[in-house]
């Protein structure tokens, strides 16, 4: 019995730490995303662009699947910014919202 409390509660804090790294990257994420709407040609951008991807796959393993898709509508905001031309650069993003409120 004491064997299986031990093993719950090690469960229970490492899920706690997951859940609290993917936050810790959320706001990270969300600061770093701004700025690159805004001037998206440099190297945090294009790496920012990787880190969601990851993110999105912890938050499906956790089955969060509205935060999956905000992200993929973030990540996919940040693609256009940095590879379109055309992108205005006064342009806000309209995915960041949605990332707050889904993740």
């Amino acid at each position: 019995m004491k064997f299986l409390t031990i093993l719950f509660l090690k469960i229970l804090l490492f899920s706690d730490v997951i859940m609290a790294e993917t936050l810790l990257i959320n706001s990270n994420t969300l600061k770093q995303s701004n700025e690159c709407i805004k001037d998206s040609q440099n190297q945090v951008c294009r790496e920012l662009i990787s880190q969601i991807e990851i993110l999105q796959s912890v938050v499906f393993d956790q089955n969060r699947f509205k935060c999956q898709s905000s992200l993929l509508g973030l990540q996919s905001e940040l693609i256009e910014a940095y590879f379109f031309k055309k992108f205005p650069k006064d342009r806000v993003s309209l995915m960041i919202p949605y990332v707050i409120k889904n993740c």
